[in-house]
């Protein structure tokens, strides 16, 4: 599974950061390969995930940002087995830790404030071990060097991306990928 999200990313490196549940239906059908699904909420979430599905797209949900869930084992066991996304996003290591082991793929989003966040980030990710990374904001071409450099994992970028240059200077500083909600970019 992680080698089809790989060369999903390497196919169009543009992932539709889908912020509420109506813009679900253009990110489905964009050119996009990958959705990063962060809204949503335990009475919506099957069908948003089945409708990505429908439409062969991968589709991971941001568990920090949904609601009626509680964050914890029971409700990531819940998300694998009933909801059926193809991976989380999350900035919490344990959470990332029970989806691995529960099969799904995982993207840890890590925001980076000063340089020890950095160092921070890049040991987190050596210990959670995840199939990505996103960091936050996008928009530092340097940063993204440093630690994508850095890591084995790839590397998405996130967060204040809004125009082509910016996507171009992300994928050139090492980003597999590039995550936004902005929908002018999604094609």
């Amino acid at each position: 599974m992680k080698n089809i999200f790989v060369n999903s990313l390497k196919k169009n490196p543009i992932i539709a950061g889908v912020k509420s549940v109506d813009e679900l239906e253009k990110a489905v059908t964009s050119d996009c390969e990958v959705i990063f699904l962060l809204c949503g909420n335990i009475f919506n979430l099957k069908k948003c995930v089945k409708k990505a599905k429908e439409k062969n797209k991968l589709i991971f949900i941001h568990v920090d940002l949904i609601e009626g869930f509680s964050k914890d084992v029971v409700a990531l066991k819940y998300i694998s087995e009933e909801i059926k996304p193809d991976g989380i996003i999350s900035t919490k290591n344990n959470l990332l830790k029970v989806a691995k082991s529960l099969g799904m793929l995982t993207v840890q989003r890590i925001f980076i404030i000063d340089s020890l966040s950095i160092d921070t980030a890049i040991k987190a990710s050596q210990m959670i071990n995840p199939d990505a990374i996103e960091i936050m904001p996008g928009i530092m071409p340097r940063i993204t060097k440093q630690i994508s450099s850095s890591l084995e994992v790839p590397v998405i970028v996130g967060g204040l991306i809004s125009f082509e240059e910016e996507v171009t200077k992300a994928l050139e500083s090492g980003a597999l990928g590039v995550s936004t909600s902005s929908k002018e970019l999604w094609r």
